[in-house]
């Protein structure tokens, strides 16, 4: 999948699953459970032991469906082991001009984050497809609110503080995607192996969701 329609299935899932374990034997059960209930892009943090190893192995034996990202990555070289490794876009909690120029080079997507106007706005500038305002709990929903009236232009999700029952919010709000983790993976529900229980919260995220085309 190339870069614009990696971003097209992002903004139109709206969500972003970011998973970060423990055990890296956990990525493809939770994955394929984050997928069965109606999950698209996962993102594969980089503070997962064996992180990219797993994701070329998942490449193969996931359903071509779900879209493989890679997070937490903080500099040019991971940004370029990623890629090698099959990540289909990128993610920071910063914003790296080497990391951007990395992803324009290679043509994949890239997420930077960023906290103040002037930071999200700047991540922009640099070729960002989609800013990750982080960690968006101490901003709030009314801050995308007050961004997005005099800077529009601007595609942000929220990572940090979204759950299950206000991803809506934040979408409504102005962002174009959420991103989401614990929410989603709940500590109980790894430690049990209970991956009926991550579809569950996949779904009822994705109901959530759904709610914007009905009354919003």
């Amino acid at each position: 999948m190339n870069k614009q329609k990696t971003l097209a299935q992002i903004e139109a899932t709206k969500v972003v699953a970011v998973v970060r374990l423990q055990e890296v034997a956990l990525f493809e059960p939770v994955a394929l459970a984050l997928y069965e209930g109606g999950v698209r892009a996962i993102e594969i943090t980089m503070t997962v032991p064996g992180a990219l190893a797993a994701l070329e192995k998942a490449i193969s034996n996931l359903p071509s469906e779900i879209i493989i990202g890679v997070g937490s990555v903080l500099n040019e070289k991971t940004t370029e082991r990623a890629v090698n490794a099959g990540a289909q876009f990128i993610v920071s909690p910063v914003t790296k001009k080497e990391i951007l120029d990395a992803c324009e080079t290679a043509k994949v997507a890239v997420m930077p984050g960023a906290f103040t106007p002037t930071e999200i706005q700047r991540a922009w500038e640099w070729g960002a497809d989609i800013v990750k305002v982080f960690p968006a709990d101490i901003l709030g929903v009314k801050f995308f609110k007050g961004l997005k009236a005099p800077m529009p232009h601007l595609k942000l999700m929220p990572t940090g503080g979204v759950s299950l029952k206000n991803a809506a919010d934040w979408i409504q709000a102005g962002a174009c995607a959420v991103g989401v983790g614990g929410a989603l993976l709940d500590k109980e529900a790894l430690r049990d192996r209970n991956f009926e229980q991550i579809k569950k919260n996949a779904e009822r995220l994705i109901s959530n969701l759904k709610t914007i085309n009905q009354y919003g």
